[in-house]
């Protein structure tokens, strides 16, 4: 994260929040539904820079700065960054982008601009992780949010101990 000093440090909390990639996963009622309507086209990977912006513009301090920007786009590039999109009618209306490495997918941040966009594009990434055969999906944060999808809070040592074993899978984020 971009610190004010104008570093970009990497935070460890601790505890640390991740989501469930097994049925412990929950998708609200509502959502299903909204889901089962097919308002929302997912794309991914196809305006990475445009959901990071968003994401930064999104909320009133952030720490997506103009290093964070060039650094996550750059990882972009190289296939280790990846946004997940709702459009609708057109337009970029929600998601979300993080970071790949085996069978670890941290999280960084989503935005929406539509209700329910960002929901939607989180549901569709945790079905691509589990099809892809990753274990371990880092949030470093949990948020209300995040916590009605099932996402919880473990200790330091457990989310390393956990990191160490998904960095030994290989897992895929190509398409489906």
């Amino acid at each position: 994260m971009a610190h004010p000093d104008g570093n970009i440090y990497i935070y460890d909390p601790d505890p640390r929040a991740i989501i469930p990639l097994d049925d412990h996963f929950h998708v609200p009622r509502s959502l299903r539904r909204t889901i089962r309507k097919g308002i929302f086209e997912i794309r991914v990977d196809t305006a990475f820079r445009d959901v990071i912006e968003a994401c930064a513009a999104d909320r009133p301090t952030t720490w997506i700065n103009q290093d964070f920007l060039e650094s996550y786009s750059k990882l972009h590039e190289l296939g280790f960054a990846h946004s997940v999109e709702s459009w609708r009618d057109g337009s970029l209306a929600g998601g979300l982008y993080g970071v790949a490495i085996n069978g670890l997918f941290a999280g960084e941040s989503m935005f929406s601009r539509v209700r329910d966009a960002s929901k939607v594009a989180l549901v569709h990434l945790v079905d691509r992780l589990r099809q892809g055969g990753f274990v371990l999906l880092d949030t470093q944060f949990i948020t209300p949010h995040l916590a009605r999808f099932g996402a919880y809070e473990i200790p330091r040592e457990a989310y390393q101990q956990r990191l160490a074993d998904a960095l030994k899978i290989a897992a895929t984020f190509s398409p489906q």
